[in-house]
């Protein structure tokens, strides 16, 4: 088959391997009909997150067609499913509370012991990702095989559109639970750095959940466009200074919540941004956290912070006098996808919640390595690419 596999700091290229076969009892082999770049995928692109080896198959957000499945399997060949990118047992202790991202199961045992030296605990198995989370072939790809089929995906009515339904596989969940783990009362003012996928998902989320203002910050214009159309107000941390402008949306006060949807690859020439990225390139450092110390220092006192965004190693900097003089409560962690897919599908069904506005680029996967140059370098237009097995080379 043909996928998408991993060779480097901006190398990725369309190779040709193994088909996947059935493992296991619960697995099941999907034939992928679309799959998207997350800007997750990004952080890989660019080398920040380690132990991806030459040749991984990359992709977290897929979906398609069951092909074969395994005795255990409660798949049926022929359905239409999305595939959510953490891979769960399901009667693990953290399966059981629904913390399907913590799964024990997920990741094999003989990836454990580099995320238990990291992270003080194993990593869960992750679709595409890194052999911390298992090192599972990921979905740019023509097939793909998932564990504990009888577990993950979520089968799809005829009649609802692959676009329509694509992002319940990581970033709308991701923003969904974003806004949940702000712990947002009626009548509160939010604030969400970022206004990428994750972001603008959030930010819908938020007006959902009752936010009575939402406050998006980015300095991409389109991206910020799109989050006024959903109601939000907006800052451009290029024209306006951030913290100031804060201050006098909410009399003083600072928002009731905030949510990094930026991760550990901030942007912006300020001057702590500019020594994490020298510390970064010279191998001094990590993550590049921006967005989460303003988010702290910015937040009301008593009020909540939510991280979506994805960290992956040590920061410095941190305001942790901050955090703990105003009381904040920190909320973060992977996304337990299957715990929203049943709900969130039922909103999409019902046109509650719109996903297909993100869409701004649809390509072969014969050119999933063009998508990720234009989602790395033109991401004011390019907001979310969606790649499709099959489709004619434009």
């Amino acid at each position: 088959m043909r996928a998408l596999t991993w060779h480097g700091k901006h190398d990725v290229r369309m190779e040709t391997v193994p088909d996947p076969e059935i493992l296991n009892p619960r697995d099941a082999i999907i034939k992928i009909t679309s799959t998207a770049i997350c800007g997750s995928d990004l952080h890989l692109y660019d080398a920040y997150i380690p132990t991806l080896q030459k040749g991984d198959i990359l992709g977290h957000e897929f979906m398609g067609e069951v092909m074969d499945v395994g005795p255990k399997s409660t798949l049926k060949k022929g359905q239409r499913v999305v595939v959510p990118f953490t891979i769960s047992c399901g009667s693990c202790f953290h399966c059981s509370k629904q913390q399907y991202s913590a799964c024990d199961n997920g990741n094999p045992a003989e990836n454990q012991d580099l995320g238990q030296e990291l992270y003080g605990e194993p990593m869960s198995g992750l679709f595409g990702y890194t052999h911390l989370t298992g090192g599972y072939p990921g979905g740019q790809a023509e097939y793909v095989r998932v564990p504990f089929s009888d577990v993950g995906p979520i089968v799809i009515p005829d009649g609802m559109p692959d676009d329509d339904v694509l992002f319940l596989s990581d970033i709308l969940p991701t923003g969904w639970m974003a806004a949940e783990n702000a712990m947002i009362e009626p009548g509160d003012t939010v604030a969400v750095w970022g206004c990428g996928p994750v972001g603008l998902f959030a930010v819908q989320a938020a007006f959902k959940m009752g936010a009575h203002r939402v406050i998006a910050i980015d300095h991409f214009p389109h991206r910020l466009e799109l989050a006024a159309g959903f109601g939000a107000l907006t800052i451009n941390f290029e024209q306006t200074d951030t913290y100031e402008a804060l201050m006098e949306f909410t009399g003083g006060i600072g928002p009731d919540a905030v949510i990094d949807a930026v991760g550990l690859e901030a942007h912006g020439f300020f001057a702590d941004n500019v020594v994490d990225q020298i510390k970064a390139s010279t191998f001094l450092g990590t993550d590049r956290p921006h967005a989460l110390r303003q988010a702290i220092v910015a937040c009301r006192k008593g009020g909540r912070v939510s991280v979506p965004g994805v960290y992956g190693g040590f920061i410095d900097k941190f305001p942790f006098g901050a955090l703990m003089e105003k009381g904040l409560t920190v909320k973060t962690g992977q996304t337990h996808v299957q715990k929203y897919l049943p709900q969130l599908l039922e909103m999409i069904g019902n046109k509650e919640l719109d996903t297909t506005f993100l869409i701004s680029h649809r390509l072969p996967l014969e050119q999933a390595a063009e998508g990720y140059r234009m989602f790395k370098n033109e991401q004011d237009t390019c907001t979310k690419v969606v790649l499709k097995p099959g489709l004619e080379l434009a």
